[in-house]
């Protein structure tokens, strides 16, 4: 597996993965969207035999940054790529200067809860009703001044 950032030649790829992984109600990027993102913001891919298999957009702006989306293709899963790409953004950010990282995820997704607090979130506050389909969100941070990485 190879963890790298994003080209622009990569769009159809991402938007093709994001069809794959994401519905409406968790609010899909279009491929205008990924095109932006690899110019304006930190998105990395994971490749596995030249194949996106996974990504991970992180928002910047000044000092602080937000994990807008991560996902791996399911016939991809249970082999630790979203780890690693969390890990790589992670020294990318701290190599920036960042000082946290934010994100939000479903309160039903608990294997994505469970790897964000493996890797070092904490819980900040439950987001009611966050998601079009009603579904609350957790908000969860990780910052640097407490020895992460």
């Amino acid at each position: 597996m190879k963890i790298r950032k994003a080209l622009k030649s990569d769009t159809s790829s991402l938007y093709a993965l994001e069809g794959e992984l994401f519905t409406k109600e968790n609010y899909p990027l279009s491929r205008a969207s990924f095109a932006y993102h690899v110019k304006s913001n930190l998105l990395y891919v994971a490749e596995v035999e030249g194949k996106i298999v996974g990504y991970i957009l992180v928002l910047i702006k000044r000092k602080n940054a937000k994990l807008y989306s991560i996902g791996v293709a399911k016939a991809y899963r249970n082999r630790k790529i979203s780890q690693e790409l969390l890990k790589s953004i992670l020294k990318e950010l701290l190599s920036l200067g960042f000082e946290a990282l934010l994100l939000e995820v479903r309160t039903d997704n608990e294997a994505a809860m469970a790897l964000y607090k493996k890797i070092g979130f904490n819980e900040r506050k439950k987001l009611k009703a966050f998601y079009l389909d009603g579904c609350d969100a957790c908000l969860m941070e990780i910052r640097y001044d407490k020895g992460v990485l």
